[in-house]
């Protein structure tokens, strides 16, 4: 960890060297430890140590970007200077109004001493656990176990400052018998709030009670999806619905449909980062401040989130949801998604269904089938249960899902009061609140011998 004071006042001093009309400077950097392991030994630790501070210089209306991995004075003055460069030769851009102008961010607690000085042995006794509860029943057990660290900053010639750093500690854990697996995994910004062997219990649990898998057909049934199955779903939605990108070009389902019904209304999508039950960034990596954003308010579309560039386009103010500067030509996306929580427990969303089928997670899900239904093609994995008469009556073959979004989240039957953080693409500076869901129609197309 570098500090706010050093970043702040290293990158002052190259910004001061440029002759650009403005000038921006993104600082993302971090130090992350990995256990993997697999057949309930650990098998790899890898840390990783990494710095990178992204430039962007604006000549009028003409922009530049340079990024370079190393925090030295010399090397980062070279890298602005290309920023410079580049900007000389690009088109102008028309929607380019100017980078961020100083203002207020929220604090918001991201950051646990403990879990950002975590070593690969706490990392190893904590698996150990894990090993011990698969070898109750001759279970392999394989995953990951991450801790990780970080700082973000954003500095630019208008004044803007701000600085957030940042803790994570994820696990993902997978239990495999002879004809059968489980699945669980937690997320949190302290390693202290992971209840390890509850996880590894519930794994283990899964691949027990999905033994034996029996053939099921195809077919129109009533699910229950569990978090880690609506995560799955959610993090395509946020790259082909809730996005400016999809939005502007009319492949959003929400496109065309602000003001009108297009879920049930009992359905909330909102990107939150001050959500005290999982809290994220404060700001944009263009210094923007976080919004917190209605995407869907009782079934109804409310609208998508923005960056300054898209946002000048639409003739409306950032939501504070700009992309690193790679990530640019996505436009942008939310970072903070959270699905609205019912009054109901998982084990009485179980007791009213009277024939269904209960979901761990999906994997390989392709959502660029048919965007303006949000529909999307996927397998289940790591435990799918039939459900008879209101009791998991035991696992049931894999099967293969092609199913609209919209009519999925049309069909809600109920949620938990209880959400959990999930995992996003974006890793440690975003994630997902997703509860447990039972959804009256859930259309299966295909099937497998496992």
């Amino acid at each position: 960890m570098i500090g706010q004071d050093k970043i702040f006042t290293t990158l002052e001093k190259v910004m001061v060297s440029t002759k650009a009309d403005e000038t921006e400077a993104v600082f993302v950097g971090g130090t992350s430890g990995l256990t993997r392991y697999a057949n309930s030994f650990i098998h790899q630790n890898v840390a990783v140590e990494n710095t990178k501070v992204t430039f962007r210089v604006a000549i009028g209306n003409k922009i530049g970007t340079a990024a370079c991995n190393s925090f030295v004075l010399t090397d980062l003055k070279k890298a602005l200077r290309s920023a410079y460069e580049i900007a000389k030769q690009q088109k102008p851009n028309n929607d380019f109004k100017g980078f961020a102008r100083p203002a207020s961010y929220a604090e918001l607690e991201t950051f646990d001493q403990k879990t950002s000085k975590f070593t690969p042995k706490q990392r190893a006794t904590k698996l150990k656990r894990v090993f011990a509860k698969g070898a109750r029943y001759n279970y392999d057990m394989a995953g990951a176990l991450s801790t990780e660290d970080g700082e973000i900053a954003v500095l630019n010639s208008h004044g803007v400052r701000c600085y957030q750093p940042h803790t994570t500690a994820s696990i993902n854990i997978i239990a495999t018998g002879e004809d059968s697996s489980g699945y669980a995994s937690g997320l949190s910004s302290k390693i202290e709030d992971l209840d390890i062997p509850a996880l590894a219990t519930t794994a283990v649990t899964k691949c027990r009670k999905s033994k034996h898998p029996k053939d099921i057909k195809p077919g129109e049934y009533e699910v229950i999806l569990e978090p880690a199955a609506l995560g799955e779903l959610f993090e395509w939605l946020n790259f082909v619905a809730f996005g400016s990108k999809a939005f502007e070009e009319n492949t959003s389902f929400l496109a065309g449909r602000i003001g009108e019904k297009v879920m049930g209304e009992n359905v909330s999508i909102t990107d939150d980062a001050f959500d005290p039950g999982n809290p994220g960034i404060a700001f944009d990596f263009e210094g923007v401040p976080k919004k917190k954003v209605d995407l869907v308010l009782k079934g109804v579309a409310k609208g998508v989130v923005y960056n300054l560039i898209s946002a000048s386009r639409a003739g409306i103010q950032s939501t504070g949801h700009g992309l690193p500067a790679e990530y640019a030509s996505e436009g942008s996306m939310p970072s903070n998604i959270r699905l609205s929580a019912g009054d109901s427990t998982l084990d009485e969303m179980i007791s009213q269904v009277e024939d269904g089928l209960l979901v761990t997670r999906f994997h390989y899900i392709n959502g660029f089938l048919d965007p303006r239904v949000a529909l999307m093609t996927g397998m289940t994995r790591d435990g799918l249960f039939r459900i008879k008469k209101g009791k998991l009556r035991g696992g049931v073959k894999n099967l293969r899902f092609t199913d609209s979004m919209m009519d999925v989240f049309s069909n809600v039957l109920g949620a938990s009061s209880e959400r959990k953080a999930v995992g996003s693409w974006w890793g440690s500076v975003a994630s997902m609140y997703m509860p447990t869901m039972r959804i009256g129609k859930f259309k299966f197309t295909g099937k497998t011998d496992f």
